[in-house]
């Protein structure tokens, strides 16, 4: 528990600051961020035995790459309800299905790859695009103490296996590659 919670304040703060700016795409470069907390991990009492995808369910703790795109959702929720500007101007709109959504900045479809690869890992793609996960009852929330709790526990059900060296994973372990993966978080 003291090395968890030495971990969360002193290591994990600092790999998180702003990061859902500069969220990696690059699978070697999640590896590297997660490899620390893989390694802290490694060394608490009862958790030596286990794979790392093991002790992060034994430990509650997210993978980094999760708890990024946790934050991306949660700015975004922030810009939607006013509580920070909108300074990248992401446009919403209200589905009657599906709450609220937001709209996907439009690109060129002739663009060169590197532009393209730029484009789908913006901050406005991408936090567009996770938040059109959401389901309804958790979007349409419009308090943050809320929003979060509900959020948590929407992400608790999507499994957490970030890309680890030695380990083959079913995907990439972003929200958006379990969504098209295996059926999607139809049953989420």
């Amino acid at each position: 528990v003291i090395m968890t919670l030495l971990f969360k304040t002193m290591v994990r703060s600092r790999l998180e600051y702003c990061s859902a700016l500069w969220n990696p795409h690059k699978i070697q470069d999640i590896q590297r961020l997660e490899a620390i907390q893989r390694s802290f991990t490694r060394r608490i009492i009862g958790c030596t035995n286990m794979n790392y995808w093991e002790r992060l369910k034994f430990l509650q703790l997210p993978s980094l790459q999760r708890r990024r795109e946790r934050y991306i959702i949660i700015n975004t929720w922030k810009i939607l309800n006013r509580k920070i500007p909108n300074d990248i101007n992401m446009c919403f709109y209200q589905s009657e299905r599906h709450g609220e959504r937001s709209r996907i900045p439009p690109i060129a479809k002739s663009c060169p790859t590197a532009i393209s690869t730029m484009y789908e890992n913006s901050f406005s793609v991408k936090a567009a695009k996770l938040w059109n996960i959401l389901p309804k009852y958790v979007n349409s929330i419009k308090e943050l103490p809320a929003f979060k709790a509900a959020l948590g526990k929407f992400l608790d059900r999507i499994p957490d296996k970030p890309p680890t060296p030695g380990y083959v994973a079913e995907c990439h372990n972003s929200i958006l590659d379990w969504k098209y993966q295996s059926g999607g978080l139809r049953d989420v």
